[in-house]
């Protein structure tokens, strides 16, 4: 419920603190006093646009402060200050304040913490419903009829929405799969060509390194096969510089005895003859592995050179290739094998698809048996609200299915007949404002048990009617503020006479200063109200008299 409002310098106001209580409050006043400028704060802090025309004349800022409780927290709510990202306390009451300034700048503020204007919008439907002249939101909104309509019945959107999920995620793997299918069936003669090439080439790990020395070492022996030549000349030959060593140690050995110089000369000699004849060796080594043979030599470049070839035609490195291979094989056998894939997706997306239209199906049967009870309902209200040549009917009708959703498949809209034989049209296009507020009173009356926001404002529903039909808008006035909160800016005295509590709104001037006040009256004071309400400007006994009666009946 609204506990209380603060509003300091908006328009007409100066400073003015009010506390409201459960049940039905009504706000009077003569025409002209200010009730406007009470809604106009109440939505500046709900949300409005901020208009710098609100801020009192001669001040550079106003605020207004608005105070709720609950218990406990509805759920819209709690979702709505989680998005804003402010934390509440059980039983901890929600404050929100606007400031505004002259020049059109404001601030908001939830529970002291500083949001965007947006964060309070989102909180106001849960705080305030407004039905007013010139309603074009709540009840007059086709967009929450379908919401209304689901409550009311006491269905579970659950389930469909459940279903609706699943089929939706079934039918997002078969689109996928598809076009995945179609896209791998345009490339399968691609990827065929490629695996034969790769396959023909057979390509190894690590083979582009092997062949890359092989052919360096190659082509070392292509360009010193004229050194080793000579190399091998000199040393394997009968007139070699190593046979002529060997041939002098075999003469020397024989006179080595002789002398000992002799001996050391022989054994240096054998020194000379052991390096000799390793260095020989290491020559032919190396002549074997520099071996310059040309067939081989193009065979390892051109096998290098189709390798490099493949690895950049598929657009990754030559030791990538065989992985590449495995690579095309998956996807080759995923074309193979998708439409198996896409059959058993098919059949999940269609069991899917039966489930949510079995569960729409019967939401929607839900709906119609719902709206004949409401369309009853809201009949039985209509005649005491002067409108008994009016009809009331909830339109349900079945989408195109590219517009079904978790929330079914039906459109729900409220429809009125306001003469007999004409058609039914939505509220908002065929009611005047007396009418359009008189059938949300009687929507709501029917949609008591649904509940909505915290505090519910009807402003001069009562405008152009009097009497029995007065009385009328007073008792489901009343009726709907049972247990709960409704404010209603009121000229009818029967409505007046109906509230809890009672507040009046007043004008005055002191020379050039225009202000607006507003008290809570006492019983004694509402009575003397409602006589002024009767009478006009002079009150009469009589009318002190039959508000006395209005007071004591209601």
């Amino acid at each position: 419920m609204l506990t209380s409002l603060a509003i300091r310098n908006i328009v007409l106001i100066d400073a003015l603190d009010l506390a409201f209580a459960r049940g039905l409050g009504v706000l009077t006043g003569e025409t002209g006093a200010g009730k406007s400028i009470l809604l106009d704060a109440l939505g500046l802090v709900l949300g409005n646009r901020a208009d710098s025309g609100l801020v009192r004349a001669g001040e550079d800022k106003a605020s207004v402060t608005a105070t709720f409780e609950f218990e406990p927290l509805p759920p819209a709510l709690a979702d709505a200050l989680d998005d804003a990202g402010v934390e509440m306390e059980p039983g901890e009451p929600l404050i929100l304040r606007r400031q505004l300034k002259a020049d059109g700048g404001s601030k908001a503020f939830v529970n002291g913490q500083p949001v965007g204007v947006a964060a309070l919008r989102a909180l106001a439907p849960s705080l305030v419903e407004l039905h007013g002249q010139h309603d074009d939101r709540g009840l007059v909104n086709a967009r929450g009829h379908r919401a209304l309509l689901t409550r009311y019945a006491d269905a579970d959107e659950g389930a469909v929405a459940a279903a609706w999920r699943d089929w939706r995620r079934a039918e997002d793997a078969l689109a996928a799969a598809r076009e995945q299918a179609d896209n791998a069936a345009a490339e399968q003669d691609l990827i065929l060509a490629h695996l034969e090439e790769l396959n023909a080439l057979a390509p190894v790990e690590g083979e582009e390194e092997e062949l890359a020395l092989a052919r360096a070492d190659m082509q070392k022996g292509e360009r010193l096969s004229g050194d080793l030549e000579e190399l091998r000349h000199l040393w394997a030959g009968s007139d070699s510089a190593l046979a002529q060593l060997r041939s002098a140690a075999r003469r020397l050995d024989r006179i080595a005895p002789e002398h000992e110089l002799l001996a050391s000369a022989l054994a240096a000699l054998d020194r000379c003859i052991v390096e000799g004849t390793e260095a020989e060796e290491h020559i032919a080594r190396a002549a074997e592995a520099l071996s310059h043979d040309p067939e081989r030599l193009d065979a390892t470049e051109k096998r290098l050179f189709d390798l490099r070839a493949a690895a950049r035609k598929q657009d990754c490195t030559v030791d990538e290739l065989p992985a590449k291979m495995t690579e095309l094989r998956d996807r080759l056998d995923a074309i193979e094998g998708g439409e198996a894939r896409i059959k058993a997706l098919a059949e999940t997306a269609s069991a899917t698809g039966a489930a949510y239209r079995a569960a729409a199906e019967s939401l929607s049967a839900s709906r119609i048996e719902a709206a004949q009870r409401l369309d009853a309902a809201v009949a039985a209200e209509l005649a005491p609200l002067k409108l008994d040549a009016a009809k009331f009917r909830t339109g349900i009708t079945r989408l195109e299915e590219d517009r079904w959703g978790p929330h079914g498949m039906d459109a729900v809209e409220f429809l009125i007949a306001t003469n007999p034989g004409a058609p039914f049209a939505p509220l908002a296009k065929i009611a005047s404002g007396g009418e359009l507020s008189r059938f949300i009173l009687a929507l709501k009356v029917a949609l008591a048990e649904q509940g909505g926001a915290a505090v519910i404002i009807f402003d001069e529903i009562d405008r152009g009617v009097g009497g029995a039909v007065a009385s009328a808008i007073g008792d489901r006035l009343a009726r709907l503020a049972s247990g709960g909160q409704l404010l209603a800016v009121t000229h009818s005295p029967q409505v007046a006479a109906r509230g809890n509590t009672h507040y009046m709104i007043a004008k005055s001037s002191e020379g050039t200063v225009t202000r607006t006040s507003v008290v809570s009256l006492s019983d004694a004071e509402r009575q003397e109200e409602i006589a002024r309400m009767l009478s006009g400007a002079e009150v009469t006994p009589e009318a002190r008299a039959q508000a006395e009666r209005l007071l004591e009946d209601s």
